[in-house]
């Protein structure tokens, strides 16, 4: 880890993201998907809202460090909310 100086919690995030995109190919090949449209009128598979989910917990999370003083574990609860009404509406 010392070669790139990352940290642990860095380390941590981008394995989550490696985990949730072989997690997502694996159930595109077992579960075939089929694009169904939800609030915003456009067809979208699972993918494309699990990039709706990361980019929209990304914008949460800057504006959590910029307007907020509250510890950031606060904008982890907001943003997996976020991604729960994503996975259901959108």
């Amino acid at each position: 880890m010392d070669w790139m100086a990352w940290t642990w919690p860095t380390a941590i995030f981008f394995l989550v993201i490696a985990s949730l995109l072989i997690t997502f190919t694996i159930l595109a090949i077992k579960f075939p998907e089929t694009p169904r449209k939800g609030v915003l009128q456009i067809e979208t598979t699972r993918g494309d809202r699990l990039f709706i989910t990361l980019l929209g917990s990304a914008f949460i999370n800057l504006a959590w460090l910029g307007l907020t003083g509250l510890a950031q574990p606060w904008a982890l609860v907001l943003c997996l909310i976020y991604a729960a009404a994503v996975f259901r509406w959108v």
